[in-house]
């Protein structure tokens, strides 16, 4: 039966998380590691779609390419991307473990991320051999590692002179577009809106000029600083909020954050098993002074 490929829409919400759901659990299983914290847990699975569902539908809201396989009214695969100033990121690459050979990834991947002159075409990526085999055949090359730290959040104090204000999009959404091209090469407007409905965001500023930007909730994050020796004072207060609200804390950490590393393993904060890789067509970015969205379906 023939395969056709469409794109995708707001309603294909819930049926592409059960493709990606049954991707990342079959990726799971291959590489021994735990990709959902949790996923193996009924009662978690049963809930992750309600907690998952803002991001996919935001994912379909602003996607520049979202493209679906199906075959019989049934989806097999899917793959989507967002543009943000020269920037062309694919959020996600998802086949159905059945369908891992027949071609489905290949034609995703030509219709949803093709070059299209972007200064920066990036991915955040799994180990899957397979997959990255595709990724690399588009021209991106595997950058910097990504892991998940986190532990039971407990009020902490670090020395400081940073000032923390609450995020005000109003006010400060010129500075965090000016810390974004410092430090990603790009802004990201629509991000951080959506970001700012559902987290809650916060500015570190000295002497009255904002210097990075954060948001604590979910998975947490974002974190940006213009001064990496910032990251102890910035981290030590969003978890010291997540304790307040008697939450978890946990942050996605490029492996070249120093100074995040070193307060993580100072607090002794557990590493997730589960690894990703920054792909990218060309170095860029200043990412020892930076900590990703999390989940890492974009940066």
């Amino acid at each position: 039966m023939t395969i056709i490929y469409r794109p995708g829409t707001l309603e294909d919400s819930f049926a592409v998380f059960q493709v990606f759901l049954k991707s990342i659990m079959d990726y799971s299983e291959r590489m021994n590691v735990q990709a959902i914290t949790g996923g193996n847990d009924p009662e978690k699975l049963q809930s992750l779609w309600e907690s998952r569902r803002p991001l996919f539908d935001f994912l379909a809201d602003h996607a520049s390419e979202f493209w679906l396989a199906e075959r019989d009214g049934e989806v097999l695969g899917y793959a989507r991307t967002i543009e943000h100033d020269g920037l062309q990121e694919l959020t996600e690459f998802f086949v159905s473990p059945n369908q891992q050979s027949g071609g489905v990834g290949s034609g995703l991947l030509s219709r949803a991320f093709a070059d299209n002159g972007a200064t920066y075409r990036t991915i955040i990526a799994t180990l899957d051999e397979r997959a990255l085999f595709n990724y690399m055949r588009m021209g991106v090359y595997g950058r910097i590692l990504l892991k998940y730290f986190n532990r039971k959040a407990e009020a902490v104090r670090v020395e400081t002179d940073l000032v923390i204000e609450p995020l005000d999009l109003t006010s400060h959404l010129e500075a965090l577009h000016r810390i974004d091209r410092e430090i990603l090469n790009h802004t990201r407007e629509d991000i951080h809106r959506w970001l700012a409905s559902r987290r809650d965001g916060f500015v570190y500023k000295r002497n009255g000029e904002v210097v990075g930007f954060g948001y604590v909730g979910g998975s947490h994050g974002p974190f940006a600083a213009l001064n990496a020796d910032d990251f102890p004072a910035i981290l030590a207060h969003a978890e010291t909020h997540a304790a307040e609200k008697g939450d978890d804390f946990g942050v996605s950490v490029p492996m070249v954050n120093k100074k995040a590393v070193e307060y993580l393993i100072a607090r002794k904060y557990q590493i997730d098993s589960f690894t990703t890789v920054l792909m990218s067509n060309i170095p860029f970015g200043k990412f020892e002074n930076y900590l990703t969205f999390a989940p890492e379906f974009f940066l």
